[in-house]
């Protein structure tokens, strides 16, 4: 299992703010991206950033049985 945090824009894009997705098949951020791409199209989730157990991580990095993955939109302020 993967559990998954949705911040800001791709919280609100998607109605939740978590979900929770069997991980087989699923080895790294870019299929993970893809395969809620496809299951949860959504434009933010494409240019968010990505963090593994709370470390900032590339579309490469490996995901393990049991982590929590947590995308993060980008911010603009003024």
């Amino acid at each position: 299992m993967i559990h998954i945090l949705l911040f800001a824009g791709i919280q609100e894009e998607l109605g939740m703010d978590r979900l929770e997705i069997e991980s087989e098949g699923i080895q790294t951020v870019r299929e993970l991206k893809a395969y809620l791409g496809q299951k949860y199209p959504s434009q933010v989730l494409k240019q968010s950033m990505t963090a593994i157990n709370e470390n900032f991580v590339t579309e490469e990095e490996e995901i393990k049985e049991g982590d929590t993955v947590a995308f993060i939109p980008p911010v603009s302020g003024g």
